[in-house]
């Protein structure tokens, strides 16, 4: 292949990529309202599960989430078939995250969350999957079709969207609690953020 191919290649996985985000913003995110009210009503910790890719996308949503002033972890699903689903409690909320909704492991996962009695958040394109019939929530997100995700099978385009999604909770669990760039430097002291963090919370505290 030569460099105008894959110029070409790339050219038209960016403008898929653009058009299918695009769909995102005519998606009803009245989601987003009901699982910020389940976790701020639960008031107990908060999961977030997936496996591959979606496992990947999960471990950052946790991390936004706890940056943000919502305490979050991220566990893997075979960690959880492997004693540490014990940790979940009750008042305890999973989002699990897969695109097509048929990973075993994170089923069998989800199930014994369920039963120790989370409230069960899935986001997926396919709100008809063994996953998401154990949900409480179900988030069904726009499908991304090939070549956005090529082959309609790897999730590429399709992570940005769920990425999207988290980071719209995120914010607004952070506005709901009035959570401060004060207590965000607290624990993030270091790179960037905290090199520019007495600027950014005076902005803040302005513009709030």
């Amino acid at each position: 292949m030569g460099m105008l191919e894959d110029k070409t290649l790339v050219i038209a996985h960016l403008q898929s990529a653009l058009k299918a985000l695009s769909e995102i913003e005519k998606h009803d995110f009245q989601s987003v309202l009901d699982v910020a009210k389940i976790i701020e009503t639960k008031n107990g910790k908060v999961f977030v599960s997936g496996i591959g890719t979606s496992g990947t996308t999960a471990r950052r949503m946790a991390h936004l989430l706890s940056v943000t002033g919502t305490p979050a972890i991220y566990l893997h699903p075979a960690d959880g078939l492997h004693g540490s689903v014990a940790a979940i409690e009750k008042n305890d909320v999973l989002i699990a995250l897969s695109k097509g909704g048929k990973s075993a492991e994170l089923i069998k996962f989800t199930q014994l969350a369920k039963d120790y009695g989370a409230s069960i958040i899935v986001l997926t394109e396919s709100s008809s999957s063994p996953l998401a019939k154990l949900a409480d929530v179900v988030v069904s997100l726009p499908e991304v079709a090939h070549p956005a995700d090529p082959a309609s099978m790897i999730a590429m385009t399709s992570t940005l969207a769920i990425s999207l999604w988290g980071d719209c909770l995120s914010l607004l669990l952070m506005s709901h609690s009035g959570y401060g760039w004060d207590q965000i430097l607290k624990s993030h002291p270091a790179g960037a953020v905290g090199e520019a963090g007495l600027t950014e919370s005076a902005k803040w505290e302005k513009n709030k």
